[in-house]
Order: structure tokens, then C-alpha cells, then sequence
């Protein structure tokens, strides 16, 4: 099914297993509001790393996986399986990082982060500017060797375990760049941690930027040049947001399914009552369309289409998937009924973080946009 090849699934069957050994912590990490002691924690990433499903996003010549965007993606369809973003020691550094940094980069970031010994947060977002980063009005001004970075950024996720930062800003002929943070670094401030609807480790706090001085080597890429990048990771994590929502919706159809065949009301199984067996057909078909959909995107990117064409398929991907996995959590708190309102139950978790996936990367209003802006331009032959 699919049309999977030999390799791809076996790299599907070590991420469903490593899924499956990280499920039984999700109630642990629940309780203590995302958290697992730091020991168990670096056993997971080290285990991901075991399994080949760590880095797979980057060169084999740089000691990352050197998959492709369809093993990619299956990767995270599985992690996505695992709630509290358990499944984010199976973490994917910038992909599009080896393309555009110095060797001097590659040795401090790229390699370490491929290692596991670094990892990245990324400070674009801004109370002002969300979705359209065109609107960013922080700012990056030369001073001799060195650049100073003001700004405040919002939701900067991961950055309690981030060793560095990508700082997005405006230079001042109007120009976007883009620049490594070490942190910690002077000048560089949490302002405060809002408590959010997961329950996770990784937090998103407000972060400020102020008159931070870091050395011109930091600079990523050209100047000018740091809008390409922010699209560069915006259509990789689409891709991937839409991956781990197809684990998701699979993990919530298997489970509701199961609960439906064993509950019984009326004297025979709810999932012989018409209302109920609708939710689940429906789950179940826009689930066969969101991974076909995605499916076939990577495959795309793995056969080099056109790089706009692919931007456009992943918020399709993103889209659909993201909104099929909303619906599909809905649906399975109301098959589980009261059960499904208790937080040990895996449908209210997932309910409450699958919110985000039609917000994070891109709301569902601005894939629809980017989508749109496609198709008159391209027409409906060239994106379906």
C-alpha cells in the first residue's frame, strides 16, 4: 500500500516501534505537565539516535540520516503517534542549513546539532507579526565587526533547551537577515513563560533581543537573504506538522475503533450504532486522503519538482492534515464519551494539542492564501 520501497519500510517499522516505547510514558509526562526526568529523556533521544531516526533530515556526509522527504515523513507520521511531544527526541535540525553556512557554522551549529549535542529555537514570531513575516520590526545594524540585534520575539519554542537561536530581523535599508544567537548571551532575556494548552517540556516564552551584540560571522547566508530561509523552514515543517498529524489521527482512529467494538449500549456494540459508525468512517477516509496527500507531496520534493509548486503542496498538506486531525480528535472525545474528557484518556490529550497544528508554521487562513496565489498563477492542472 502506498507503493512504499524496501527501505522505506523499514525505517517505518524503527519509528513505529520507538513510538511505541515512548506511549507508555505519555500519563507520567501528563501529570507532571509535560516533563520527564532528565535521565529518561536523554535515554529516548539516545535510543531515536540508536534507531537511525534522529537527524534523518540531514546529509549523511555531515553524519545526519540522508533520507528522503517521503522517509522523512514517515519518521514523524509515527512519531506523531506519541502525545507530549514525547516523540520530539527524534528531532530534525534546519534542513536547509548545510546549503547556505560557512564551515565555520557546520563545526559550531550544524554538526553538533546532528550529534544531539546542540539544538536550535527559532526567534522570528512577533506580537505584531505572526504568520506574516514580512511584517518583523525587529532590527540587525552592522557596528564594525559585529552586529547589534534588537527586537522582541514571541513563542519561541524550545528555547528552554536550545543552545542557540535563529534571529530573524530587519536591516536597515529594509532587507531581512537572519543571524545565530548563542545562548545564553548577554542581552538576551526571558520575559515571561505563558502557560499554554499542552502539556509539554518544550516551553514558547516571550524572549527579548536587547542590543545584543554577536560577531558578523553569525550572520546566515547574505545580508538580505533571510526571508528566503524563513520560507525554506516553513515549507520543510509544513511537511512535517502534516506527518505528525497523520500519526496522530491514526493513533485516535485505532483506539476509538477499539474502544467502539468492546463498549456496549442498547445491548450490542456502539460502533454497530449508525451516529457513532459514521464518526468513524469518516475518520478513517479523511485519513486515506490527508496521507495520500502528503505521501505524494514528499515524493515531489524527492523527485525535484518545482520548488513553488512543492511551497503550495506542503500548505495543502498542512492544511488538510492539520484540519482532518481536529476533526478526528472531536470525534474521538465523543465516542469515548465521559472517558474522553479525563486526561489519562489519549483522545482529550491529543483534542487540546492538535489545536496548534492549524496555527504554528502558517494559521489555516494563510495556507489557504498561499495555496490560492498558486493556483492563479499555475492554474489546477499544474497543483492537482
Amino acid at each position: 500500500m502506498y507503493g512504499l520501497s524496501a527501505a522505506d519500510l523499514d525505517i517505518q517499522a524503527r519509528a513505529r516501534s520507538f513510538a511505541d516505547e515512548l506511549i507508555p510514558f505519555e500519563e507520567q509526562a501528563e501529570a507532571a505537565g509535560g516533563e520527564l526526568p532528565g535521565d529518561l529523556a536523554d535515554k529516548h533521544r539516545e535510543r531515536a539516535q540508536e534507531l537511525g531516526l534522529f537527524a534523518t533530515n540531514m546529509p549523511a556526509a555531515l553524519g545526519g540520516g540522508g533520507c528522503t522527504a517521503l522517509q522523512q515523513v514517515l519518521v514523524q507520521e509515527q512519531v506523531g503517534r506519541v502525545t507530549n511531544a514525547l516523540g520530539w527526541v527524534a528531532a530534525t535540525p534546519p534542513s536547509w542549513l548545510p546549503g547556505v553556512a560557512t564551515e565555520d557554522q557546520i563545526e559550531r551549529y550544524v554538526r553538533p546539532a546532528i550529534r544531539g549535542d546542540k539544538e536550535e529555537c527559532y526567534a522570528i514570531t512577533e506580537e505584531g507579526a505572526g504568520s506574516d513575516v514580512s511584517a518583523i520590526t525587529s532590527t540587525a545594524r552592522r557596528d564594525g565587526d559585529h552586529y547589534l540585534l534588537n527586537g522582541v520575539k514571541w513563542h519561541v519554542t524550545s528555547y528552554n533547551t536550545a543552545s542557540y537561536a535563529f534571529f530573524q530581523a530587519r536591516l536597515p535599508d529594509g532587507e531581512h537577515a537572519m543571524f545565530f544567537v548563542d545562548l545564553p548571551s548577554p542581552g538576551v532575556r526571558v520575559v515571561r513563560t505563558p502557560a499554554y494548552t499542552h502539556s509539554i517540556s518544550h516551553h514558547h516564552p516571550v524572549v527579548a533581543f536587547e542590543s545584543v551584540r554577536v560577531p558578523a560571522c553569525n550572520l546566515v547566508g547574505a545580508e538580505g537573504e533571510g526571508m528566503t530561509f524563513a520560507y525554506e523552514w516553513f515549507r520543510f515543517e509544513r511537511l512535517m506538522v502534516a506527518a505528525r498529524c497523520l500519526g496522530a489521527a491514526q493513533r485516535l482512529v485505532a483506539e476509538m475503533t477499539s474502544f467502539a467494538a468492546g463498549r456496549h449500549q442498547g445491548g450490542r456494540p456502539i460502533i454497530e450504532h449508525g451516529l457513532v459508525a459514521g464518526m468513524l468512517a469518516d475518520s478513517i477516509t479523511e485519513l486515506f486522503a490527508a496521507r495520500a496527500l502528503t505521501y505524494e507531496t514528499a515524493r515531489g520534493i524527492d523527485a525535484e519538482a518545482d520548488p513553488k509548486i512543492s511551497h503550495a503542496q506542503c500548505s495543502m498538506a498542512k492544511l488538510y492534515g492539520s484540519e482532518m486531525a481536529g476533526r478526528v480528535a472531536d470525534r474521538a472525545v465523543q465516542v469515548f464519551g465521559g472517558r474522553g474528557y479525563m486526561r489519562e484518556n489519549v483522545a482529550e490529550r491529543f483534542y487540546r494539542e492538535l489545536r496548534v497544528e492549524r496555527i504554528w508554521e502558517g494559521t489555516s487562513e494563510v495556507q489557504r492564501m498561499i495555496i490560492a496565489a498558486q493556483l492563479a498563477k499555475r492554474g489546477p492542472e499544474v497543483l492537482a
